[in-house]
């Protein structure tokens, strides 16, 4: 009963934990390192993606599932087990996802074909993504799910997305049997549209999330008002509200909040303004949300769908879907408010818009979640006075603030509330998914105050559950060290290649057993590619 970290350990993203019991091999999350943890360099790790029978997912933020079109293209094909809306959701995150892959690829490409250099392979494509699709496996909240002979898990509602989950999973190994609770991306209270974070009260071990794990949100007061002061001092000078959000969950959120603005004309002397959702991706996610009503939406939001109210629609909202659309927005002078991903200002539509924007002292930019360090979105929190866009320096002279009171994820005493929940205390805590220094004082923390025996793993440490001894300390890595040059032939092309090798000898030690007449024909064929590629 071995579990190993290999993701979101000292890093906020590229969520992955690694689970060997009961003669399965069983991932955790698969998220996309993003913002500075993205250092165009893959960490190694020992994961055979052929060998994986199950990955458990929390929810469907890329930096949790970013990675499962990449294991479908390497192999994998167990099952990846959901709850049903997080299995919607990365229908079209993971399709959106490849196509942003792709399109890189391309523009890349037409740089090296002038070049004469080797083409770029995209990290994985439209049909990878589909291809891992088909693996998904979804399930309500609270089921007791028979995952295979001596592991069985529920998903419970965390309060994070429509559908994130923290998972409870009971190991059985010989006369030992172990709960291990892993608690996704932890939510915060009061969130509009979904409910609450649900509690958990017994667990040997806890994996949680520190992203907030060394401050407190600041007072919630009224989101509304405050959201409502900002439009209208933008306005009142003739600028436009752009607002930096995560295409799912967080754009959704907005979208009830300016429903009630514009419902009851808050916004004084500018009737009729309109409120751009630019983004395909926060379309058809917004679609999701109006197709999972019971058991995802809270008390308050069923009671306006009970009065036959869309809460997340009104008079003014316009969907951008194509290109030509999104580009119309910034020809027209009127005062708007542009919706637009992605969050962090890393790549997208929202480019575009900042392009158009920052530069103008009459517009406001309006961050609504976490900003990754490195991440261009939190350089302009920071106060940058410059930034670049598409090889264009552009000053910085709009408003920038944050909306406070719009977190998904919960602060400090909030992530305090979801661990002492536990009725008994855990074995061990395992404190991951934080910025570097988070991780280890969050952990501290936990441990002075609660009593809790603490871990902060490193890339790569391993634990044994069983007698809880660490068997492998793991790596640290430096921040903004250079990652060692690799071209990309070797880093993707060659990588595919031991990939299916892999996946090839998995795939013999399955037909063990088999018919002698089968296994004979399997290895003649074998040989044969062998005999055709040996050099």
């Amino acid at each position: 009963m071995k579990l190993s970290f290999w993701g979101a350990d000292h890093e906020v993203t590229g969520s992955c934990h690694y689970l060997e019991a009961c003669d399965k091999k069983i991932l955790i999350d698969c998220g996309m390192r993003q913002g500075e943890d993205d250092d165009d360099g893959e960490r190694e790790t020992p994961i055979v993606p052929a060998d994986i029978d199950y990955i458990l997912l929390t929810h469907a933020h890329i930096d949790h599932s970013g990675r499962l079109p990449l294991m479908a293209k390497y192999g994998f094909r167990g099952k990846i087990i959901a709850t049903r809306a997080t299995g919607e959701l990365c229908s079209i995150m993971l399709r959106d996802s490849a196509h942003i892959q792709e399109f890189e690829a391309e523009w890349r490409n037409r740089k090296r074909k002038r070049s004469g250099e080797e083409p770029y392979e995209p990290l994985y494509t439209l049909e990878d993504a589909e291809r891992v699709m088909k693996c998904f496996v979804t399930y309500e909240y609270g089921q007791i799910i028979e995952l295979c002979d001596g592991i069985r898990l529920r998903f419970v509602d965390v309060g994070h997305l429509l559908g994130s989950a923290s998972i409870e999973l009971w190991v059985q190994g010989g006369d030992t049997c172990k709960k291990i609770v892993f608690s996704g991306d932890i939510g915060n209270l009061n969130q509009p549209l979904i409910k609450d974070p649900q509690y958990v009260k017994q667990a040997d071990y806890v994996v949680m999330e520190s992203t907030y794990g060394d401050r407190n949100h600041k007072p919630v007061g009224d989101t509304r008002a405050a959201l409502t002061a900002i439009i209208q001092r933008t306005f009142d000078r003739g600028g436009n509200v752009v607002i930096p959000s995560f295409a799912v969950g967080r754009t959704q959120e907005l979208l009830y909040y300016l429903r009630g603005i514009v419902n009851d004309g808050d916004i004084k002397g500018h009737p009729g303004f309109e409120v751009f959702v630019d983004s395909p991706l926060a379309v058809e996610a917004t679609n999701v949300f109006n197709q999972n009503i019971n058991g995802y939406f809270d008390d308050d939001a069923m009671k306006l769908i009970r009065q036959g109210i869309n809460p997340i629609s009104f008079p003014g909202l316009r969907a951008s879907v194509t290109s030509d659309e999104s580009k119309a927005i910034n020809f027209d002078n009127r005062c708007k408010i542009i919706i637009s991903a992605s969050g962090m200002c890393e790549a997208g539509r929202i480019r575009h818009h900042l392009k158009h924007n920052l530069w103008r002292p009459e517009s406001t930019i309006v961050f609504v979640g976490y900003q990754a360090e490195g991440s261009l979105g939190r350089a302009l929190l920071e106060g940058a006075k410059q930034v670049k866009l598409f090889g264009e320096t552009i000053t910085v002279n709009a408003e920038i603030t944050r909306l406070d009171g719009t977190s998904g994820h919960a602060d400090q005493a909030g992530l305090i509330r979801w661990i002492q929940a536990f009725e008994q205390k855990p074995q061990r805590v395992f404190i991951v998914h934080g910025e570097d220094e988070v991780c280890d004082s969050f952990a501290a923390l936990v441990h002075e105050q609660l009593g809790l025996e603490t871990t902060a793993p490193n890339f790569g440490a391993s634990w044994d559950l069983k007698q809880d001894i660490c068997l492998d300390s793991g790596t640290v890595f430096v921040k903004n060290k250079q990652p060692e040059q690799r071209t990309d032939r070797q880093s993707t092309v060659f990588r595919r290649l031991l990939a299916a090798g892999q996946r090839l000898l998995t795939v013999i030690r399955h037909n063990e057993g088999g018919a002698n007449k089968d296994l004979a024909k399997f290895a003649d064929q074998v040989n044969n590619l062998c005999d055709k590629w040996d050099r």
